[in-house]
Order: structure tokens, then sequence, then C-alpha cells
């Protein structure tokens, strides 16, 4: 597997640990029912960040297919948005540095684009609705004549835009602060921001 992505063991242990992160925060979360909030993305974020964006994609959309088989099934087509934002981010981080101003910018980006590519899943799979916070707003916007996509779609928008800057300024927090005997020989990306 040499050149590639997760071409050594220490890096596959690292987008394993993504996964788990993801997992992890994702459901404490939503136990805890944190309006804005998911940061189940923040593996995903650090795997591409450090690794690039085809080890981050794989760790999103693995989350994903593995946290619906825990869960729900039906949530596995969400696995889409995990790919797009590991994707996003990983190619980010190879052109610039990710400081917290690319992570701010990277965050806002997501913000548009995780709603752009969820929000047809959520209205096809369930009809609008995933059982978040944003779905009290989702029902007012609707009864009050918005078409299901631009009711599903704003309040997506406000949750990932706390969200995913939130996110991508801890994985800047998390980058400072891990030592470098354990980024040595993980294929890291040159631009990390490390």
């Amino acid at each position: 597997m040499n050149g590639s992505a997760l071409g050594n063991t220490r890096a596959m242990v690292f987008a394993s640990m993504g996964i788990v992160i993801n997992i992890v925060l994702g459901t404490i979360v939503q136990t805890f029912q944190i309006p804005l909030l998911f940061l189940d993305t923040i593996g995903t974020i650090l795997v591409s960040v450090v690794l690039g964006p085809f080890a981050g994609a794989l760790t999103g959309g693995l989350t994903n297919v593995i946290q619906s088989m825990i869960t729900n099934p039906k949530d596995i087509p969400f696995a889409v948005v995990s790919i797009a934002i590991g994707l996003i981010v990983g190619f980010v981080a190879k052109k610039r540095k990710f400081d917290f101003k690319t992570a701010f910018g990277t965050g806002l980006i997501l913000a548009v684009v995780a709603p752009l590519i969820g929000t047809p899943i959520a209205v096809f799979v369930y009809g609008g609705l995933t059982g978040g916070g944003t779905d009290l707003i989702f029902a007012w916007m609707l009864a009050s004549g918005s078409k299901i996509f631009t009711a599903a779609f704003i309040p997506r928008v406000a949750g990932n835009i706390i969200d995913k800057i939130a996110s991508c300024l801890i994985v800047v927090l998390l980058i400072k602060r891990i030592p470098n005997h354990l980024m040595d020989n993980m294929n890291v990306q040159d631009q990390s921001g490390r």
C-alpha cells in the first residue's frame, strides 16, 4: 500500500481513531441534545488535514456506514456528506496551511456544502425530518409555505455554521498538540498547520 493515503500501520490506526472520535463525539452530542452542534466530523477533518483528502474521505464514509449499522441503516446515504467533507478539507489542507484562518474559512464552506448534499438525502429518506433540533424550524417553515427543500436546507445551514466552524477550529488545536514522534512515518501532508 505504499504511496496510498493509508500506506502504513500508523496511518491506518490514525484513520481508525478518526472514526472512533466521530462516533464517540457524535453520540455524546446527540445524547445530551446539544443545540447547533454535531461534532461528528472532527475525526474526518483531523484525518483529512493530517493524511490527505482520500484518507479523510475514507474515514468519513466508513464512520457513517459503521454508525448506521449500529443505529439506523437508513442513514447510510449520508456517508456521501462525510466523504465530501473529507475531500474538501483534505484538498484545502494540501493547498494552504490549516491554521485558524483557514479552518474558519473551511468551516464556512462546509456549512453550506454539507447541507447542499445532505438536504436532498434527508428529504428523500425522511421527508426532511431527521430527529434533530432543526426539525422544529423545518416544520414551522413548511407550515409557513416554504418548499420542502428550502424548509429543510435553511435550518441545516444555521446548525452547520456553528458545528463545522467549531469542528475545524478544534482540529487546529488538536494538530498543534500531536507529538512529532507520533507523526513520523505516517505520510503526513506537508502543510498540516503544525
